[in-house]
């Protein structure tokens, strides 16, 4: 049964904390473990790009050791065990889908979509009593947690205003959106030379100034558009950024191992001979 395999690998995260259990496991708290939380949750997230199903199945478990690893940390100190935790997120789930498990009834997705919401806010407003510290409370971007990646809370704020309506019309006006704040980047860059010119790659970064600020706003502005042509599109920013950068690193190890092939290293090889080599790369890629 589940759940005597749940209750098995309960019993071991509470050995391993034991007296007789595992020195690192005894040592760890609710801030030493979050990292690992995160790096199990991204490798969950590749699993599931590359479609790797074995792979999926071994991250999923230890993505679950991680929950059942805090679990154990607050039943230690008597706050809450396994057993709350998954009571809790049932009765939530039900709570949720009343066009499930109530009177409610949806037809299509959008409609489940918003009975969720509606359930969800309703359940904000109870727990603040009508009360809240937040500077414009009632904000539909409240509660988005600020330990999201940059891409992800992007992507959240921009999914949560387009439900309320304030969304982009065409992926021809987000395009140009894009395309404006790359311009104001353009426009912005030369202010941070000296004399007019533009930073090139090998001087230092300039002293920070209200300049340097305004620059480094503008490139916060177009990846912000950037991440929302992804939501547009139906993708997640964040995978997509991984992706791209997987390919990068693919591509350029490839760079690497045909310059050691030429017998020269990177450095002894002039920026145009570099790209040659790159365009060579992507081109056999490609084929």
């Amino acid at each position: 049964m589940p759940d005597e395999k749940l209750a098995r690998l309960v019993e071991l995260a509470a050995r391993l904390r034991g007296p007789d259990g595992c020195p690192w496991d005894r040592e760890q708290d609710y801030d030493s473990v979050k990292a690992l939380l995160l790096e199990e949750a991204y490798e969950v997230v590749d699993a599931v790009n590359a479609r790797d199903f074995a792979e999926l199945r071994e991250e999923l478990g230890d993505l679950l050791f991680q929950v059942v690893f805090y679990s154990q940390l607050a039943s230690e100190e008597g706050r809450f065990d396994i057993r709350n935790v998954i009571e809790d997120v049932h009765r939530k789930l039900v709570r949720r889908h009343p066009h499930v498990f109530g009177d409610v009834r949806a037809e299509n997705s959008e409609q489940a979509l918003k009975s969720w919401l509606s359930v969800k806010e309703s359940e904000k407003k109870q727990r603040e009593g009508g009360k809240s510290n937040a500077p414009f409370p009632g904000s539909i971007l409240e509660g988005i947690s600020p330990s999201l990646p940059s891409t992800l809370e992007a992507y959240e704020m921009g999914t949560r205003a387009s439900e309320a309506g304030f969304e982009w019309r065409r992926v021809e006006d987000l395009l140009d959106k894009v395309a404006e704040e790359l311009e104001e980047v353009r426009r912005q860059i030369p202010r941070n030379g000296s004399e007019g010119e533009s930073m090139r790659p090998e001087t230092s970064p300039p002293e920070p100034g209200p300049e340097r600020r305004r620059t480094e706003e503008e490139v916060g502005d177009l990846l912000f558009a950037a991440a929302n042509l992804a939501r547009f599109l139906h993708f997640d920013p964040e995978s997509a950024l991984r992706a791209a950068n997987r390919k990068f690193k693919r591509r350029f190890q490839l760079l690497e191992a045909e310059v050691a092939r030429r017998g020269k290293k990177l450095q002894e090889c002039s920026l145009e001979e570099l790209d040659r080599i790159w365009d060579r790369v992507k081109a056999q890629e490609k084929r």
